[in-house]
């Protein structure tokens, strides 16, 4: 079994930056894949970015254009979502997710372990 707990969202203006942390406790040694995803009020939840758990290979969605960064520290078990330029309409609830299955993709029913949530609220 794997539980993830995320931390790190608030509220900023844009153009501001957050650090969203997600800390992975249980058996890790079957997960291939973590990721992000999040979700807007009425919108379908979108996959953010994604990252193999024993390599460097990660994937992020279009929408972000680059200003999103995944990344995963092995020795304290956490993975890390860095937010720069942040606009009004990156605004959801942000969730980690992990999976075994491999590749990873930006699908979120590929993922089987879900954290709660943390909220981002990005004011224009």
């Amino acid at each position: 079994q794997v539980q993830l707990v995320e931390s790190g969202g608030g509220s900023v203006q844009a153009g501001g930056s957050l650090r969203l942390s997600c800390a992975v406790f249980g058996y890790t040694d079957s997960i291939n894949c973590m990721g992000w995803f999040r979700q807007a009020p009425g919108k379908e939840r979108e996959g953010v970015a994604t990252i193999e758990n024993h390599g460097s290979v990660t994937y992020s969605a279009d929408s972000i254009e680059g200003r999103f960064t995944i990344s995963l520290d092995n020795t304290k078990n956490t993975l890390v979502l860095q937010l720069n330029a942040l606009k009004s309409e990156d605004t959801a609830m942000y969730y980690c997710a992990a999976t075994a299955t491999w590749p990873c993709t930006l699908g979120g029913s590929s993922y089987k372990y879900w954290g709660q949530g943390t909220q981002v609220t990005v004011s224009s």
